[in-house]
């Protein structure tokens, strides 16, 4: 069996079958994760219990440091990514130590585990000029007054201005944004809640999205929902995506980026016009210092390419 795939749960011994579906409960209502992460760290346990499982293991017990290395280094094997090895490791240490927390084991292996870190790569980003551009053609796309186009414009202004996750944007409520104040309250990883601060800009195309574009797609189903779809209900994500992608294939030397892509560009931009790393931690709702540490990178590589480029000595 594929280390990627999830058995059916009746595939799996009782105990581990039950337990991978505690710790996913677990993870939704007690750590209150995204359901995309959730997803994500269930599958992982699914296939680290069915390795395990074919080895003979039939509760969590049963686990061991030899059986989660056996199963690690099958996914080195068939040639996984640092990456995606170092998410699967991050997520057999979660099961294991919540396994002993829940007395569903008598040790937790997982602390005899490294910690496996991904390489880190420097995530792509728009230069100002290309920015611009794509906000201009937001703006020529919303000329026409229809709500699509307020909406994909007033989405494209709050993703730069904000740097908020695609996520936190499509969960947006209409009373999150206090339009006095220019801010929005986003809803974050953890259930954590932050206010972040727009530009005018970003303010004006919004404020003329939830003035003339929304009640035109409003429906009985919209409830609160900032953003809507063509049918009324709330903006998915993937539209999003589309969008990003969509709009940035028009804008001369852009690379292709989706809605993350904007989130690393407006870090990028405020740490390069002088924002301090706190408040861009904060705007950006990262736990650690430490992640968002990654942004200074790519302004001195930016800083270096410029510098190789332009420099006679170089």
């Amino acid at each position: 069996m594929s280390a990627d795939l999830v058995p059916p749960a009746d595939e799996l011994p009782d105990a581990l079958a039950d337990a991978l579906d505690a710790y996913g409960r677990h993870l939704a209502a007690e750590r209150g994760l995204s359901p995309h992460t959730v997803r994500a760290y269930v599958g992982d346990v699914g296939a680290l219990l069915a390795h395990a499982s074919a080895a003979g293991a039939r509760e969590p017990d049963d686990l061991d440091v030899r059986a989660l290395r056996a199963w690690l280094g099958s996914l080195v094997a068939a040639g996984a990514a640092r990456a995606s090895v170092a998410r699967r490791t991050a997520a057999a240490k979660s099961f294991t130590a919540w396994c002993r927390r829940r007395r569903l084991a008598s040790t937790d292996p997982g602390l005899l585990l490294g910690s496996a870190k991904p390489q880190r790569t420097l995530p792509g980003v728009l230069r100002q000029d290309q920015a611009v551009a794509l906000m201009d053609l937001a703006a020529v796309a919303a000329d026409d007054g229809s709500p699509t186009g307020l909406r994909d414009r007033a989405v494209l202004e709050l993703l730069y201005a904000s740097g908020i996750r695609v996520g936190e944007l499509v969960g947006l409520d209409v009373d999150d944004y206090e339009q006095g104040r220019r801010v929005v309250r986003v809803l974050g990883k953890g259930r954590k809640e932050r206010t972040v601060p727009l530009g005018v800009p970003a303010a004006r195309a919004l404020q003329e999205w939830l003035d003339d574009g929304r009640p035109l797609l409003a429906g009985p189903g919209s409830g609160p929902a900032m953003f809507l779809g063509s049918r009324g209900g709330r903006l998915d994500q993937r539209a999003v995506r589309r969008l990003v992608h969509d709009r940035l294939a028009d804008v001369a030397g852009a690379p292709d980026l989706g809605p993350h892509g904007l989130r690393h560009t407006a870090a990028t931009h405020l740490l390069e016009g002088g924002a301090d790393l706190r408040s861009v931690q904060e705007m950006l709702g990262h736990a650690t210092l430490a992640t968002t540490q990654i942004y200074t990178h790519v302004s001195v590589e930016r800083l270096k390419a410029t510098y190789d480029q332009a420099h006679p000595r170089a």
